[in-house]
């Protein structure tokens, strides 16, 4: 039963959760950690683990990239970012780090032209290296650019912006119909983020191989009044993608978890909600392969006239989130923030070993069976 609560005469709110608000509960018989698979398959992809960079120059360099494919996991290249914009995108980076409180640098270099060419480029590079390559493109430029990537390499395709419908509706100007445009292209799409049931659902509808939950870390409480409960959320769109199963006779939409995930045990909370994978953002900025080089920013930080999001070294988003500083701030492999192995006790190190614990401690071996863990609200 849905928990409402009156704010005011004739109105009410529904009281949700987040995920450092839930813990699990392990009822079954413990599992050794060794035996536990965190695979994870999309359309025709399979990945060792479920996780997936959130799409920001941030992070994804083409070294970040093709690392954290060689990991087992899935990066994800912003079409609209600094790869297409900038010849030197090392030197690019370095001016955004070198101004980390003036967002105007950032703009700036956003306000750059797109050179399709560029960004083809090194989409091809990422592809030459045998990774599965993902990129992302904003719902408003999908027709224009999604034929550029897809052409370029890209294997997996993400429509993402902080909150998106199944159509997008503008006076005088022609809608994006997600279902006809996603009916148009083979490569399989990724579309969010979404914060409800309903357009969820819509999404499925469309086509999408997989529904994005939230928006990763920005500032849109503050700038828009919108903040997704991630715990509430995800377990509300894995009921979408039920019911659509349901209701197709078979066809399994995947659900990706993008906020408030800091350390291994987010991750499993996310998992255990529901969710078939999770998006990172901060706590992989410390990688020595990423763009930021300790420095994270959404992509909409350097949007022209509204950004929604800000410039900051990973640990200040953690410490921001409630987590123990890390031990050693300076940067470490990729590798190490995956695999580990890990020097520091808050779960920001080693974040698959932190899950394979989880899963076993709660008796599951596999990803789609922790699903039906045990949850408490704390």
């Amino acid at each position: 039963m849905r928990d409402y609560v009156e704010i005011g005469i004739g109105r009410e709110a529904r009281r949700t959760y987040d995920l450092d608000q839930i813990s699990l509960v392990p009822t079954r018989r413990t599992r050794s950690s060794k035996d536990v698979d965190t695979t994870w398959n999309i359309d025709a992809y399979t990945f060792d683990t479920p996780l997936v960079s959130h799409p920001t120059d941030a992070l994804a360099t083409p070294e970040f990239v093709i690392e954290m494919g060689k990991q087992g996991g899935l990066g994800v290249i912003n079409a609209e970012g600094l790869w297409g914009r900038h010849a030197d995108l090392e030197a690019a980076l370095v001016k955004v780090t070198e101004n980390p409180f003036d967002l105007s640098t950032l703009q700036e270099l956003h306000a750059a032209p797109l050179n399709e060419e560029l960004l083809a480029e090194r989409i091809a590079q990422v592809r030459d290296s045998g990774v599965t390559v993902a990129v992302r493109v904003s719902p408003q430029r999908a027709r224009e650019l999604a034929p550029v990537v897809i052409k370029a390499g890209a294997e997996i395709l993400f429509i993402q912006g902080t909150l998106i419908s199944a159509e997008h509706v503008q006076q005088g100007g022609e809608p994006l119909n997600l279902k006809e445009f996603i009916g148009s292209i083979d490569t399989p799409v990724i579309a969010g983020g979404v914060a409800d049931y309903t357009t969820a659902l819509h999404l499925m509808r469309a086509g999408a191989a997989g529904i994005i939950v939230g928006s990763g870390v920005n500032t849109n409480a503050e700038t828009v009044g919108i903040d997704v409960p991630m715990a509430t959320t995800i377990a509300d769109v894995a009921a979408a993608r039920r019911d659509y199963l349901d209701e197709t006779g078979g066809r399994y939409v995947h659900v990706l978890a993008d906020g408030d995930i800091y350390t291994s045990a987010d991750v499993a909370k996310a998992i255990a909600c529901g969710a078939d994978s999770v998006v990172l953002g901060p706590v992989l900025a410390r990688a020595a392969e990423a763009g930021g080089k300790g420095y994270y920013w959404p992509s909409t930080a350097g949007h022209p006239r509204f950004p929604r999001g800000v410039i900051e070294a990973a640990d200040v988003d953690l410490i921001a989130a409630g987590y123990a500083p890390l031990s050693e701030p300076e940067q470490v492999s990729l590798e190490v923030i995956l695999h580990g192995p890990s020097n520091e006790p808050h779960g920001q190190l080693n974040l698959v070993g932190g899950l394979q614990r989880a899963m076993a401690k709660c008796g599951y071996t596999d990803l789609k069976s922790f699903q039906k863990v045990g949850l408490a609200v704390r």
